[in-house]
């Protein structure tokens, strides 16, 4: 099997490279930016050079992209170019040459607007089933690329698994209020409970909807780690999220304490992920549980993998007030 990873240089791709070369498999990387793994540098819209990595190629995990860090750094018609006309660039080489699989790394960010309760009103719970409302040209360029895969899926068989990715950087929180009320871990941690995963859980998921793909075809998955909520918690957790933390995870505050950490007063969205396991097979490490029990013990909140691979940041240069510029 030969496998194609684009965005190498990437959180993910670089992640995916590791742990496919660590399996022995034959991989390349693609990305516009050098780094030990990437094989050949060049942009996603150069289709001579997409058609020329796809030689051979029977898997593409396809993770470059820009993201929301880019929002205010880069122009619509970037992300146009990048998230849409990339993607279909490869889409287009990789029926020509015959690839049997495409793995598409979505992000949880097309739900936009409708995973923002107005005020008073119950958390969102969401699904798969939730229907997108992006609220950025990242979200808009994302869920368009999502819509080519299954275009092609249908009009060329070509087996496509989107995989709707929530937060898995480690780079600082881009809300200053967050970061002047709590620790990066306490954030880390509180965020598993319902809008985070590891990175480490990421390629594994990946690994898998390559794997299923050749039975599912098609299919669009939440990628975040397990909560302990239910959806009965939806009206408290917007309420007092403390509260149902501790009905739900015995023990929980009391950890937090030792840590000298805190919950945060409210959750508006839980993002669920059980589609995933059941049809990809899919089996996360890290939940909330597990990410406490590690830094009780004096380890960071995230895996190995990820702390091997990183902050890598978004920009070329350091701006003054967080990891990247944010429009309020």
């Amino acid at each position: 099997m030969s496998v194609l990873v684009t965005g190498s240089a990437g959180h993910l791709g670089e992640a995916v490279v590791r742990s496919l070369r660590t399996a022995g498999v034959e991989v390349a990387g693609l990305d516009a930016k050098p780094s030990p793994f990437t094989d050949v540098v060049g942009s996603i819209v150069d289709r001579a050079r997409v058609s020329a990595c796809l030689d051979g190629v029977d898997t593409v995990y396809h993770t470059a992209t820009l993201h929301k860090p880019h929002v205010e750094t880069h122009t619509k018609q970037d992300f146009v170019d990048t998230n849409i006309s990339g993607t279909l660039a490869l889409l287009d080489a990789a029926v020509a040459r015959g690839v049997a699989r495409l793995i598409f790394t979505s992000t949880t960010s097309v739900y936009g607007d409708a995973m923002r309760p107005p005020p008073g009103q119950p958390a969102v719970w969401v699904t798969e089933d939730t229907v997108p409302r992006p609220r950025n040209i990242y979200g808009v360029t994302k869920l368009a690329a999502e819509d080519l895969c299954r275009l092609f899926h249908r009009l060329h068989g070509l087996r496509c698994i989107i995989l709707r990715t929530s937060r898995f950087f480690p780079e600082a929180d881009d809300d200053r209020a967050q970061r002047a009320a709590f620790s990066d871990d306490n954030i880390k941690a509180n965020e598993f409970l319902h809008r985070r995963v590891d990175l480490e859980d990421v390629v594994s998921a990946h690994l898998l909807a390559a794997e299923r793909a050749e039975t599912l075809g098609f299919g669009r998955y939440i990628v975040s780690a397990t909560t302990p909520f239910v959806a009965d918690d939806v009206v408290e957790l917007t309420r007092d999220a403390p509260a149902v933390v501790r009905r739900r995870v015995p023990g929980a505050m009391e950890s937090y304490r030792q840590l000298g950490w805190s919950m945060f007063g409210r959750i508006n969205r839980v993002y669920v992920n059980r589609r995933a396991r059941q049809d990809l097979g899919w089996q996360p490490r890290y939940d909330f549980a597990a990410v406490v029990a590690r830094c009780l013990e004096g380890r960071p909140p995230l895996s190995d993998l990820s702390a091997a691979i990183g902050s890598k940041g978004y920009h070329d240069r350091v701006f003054d007030d967080g990891p990247y510029p944010v429009r309020e």
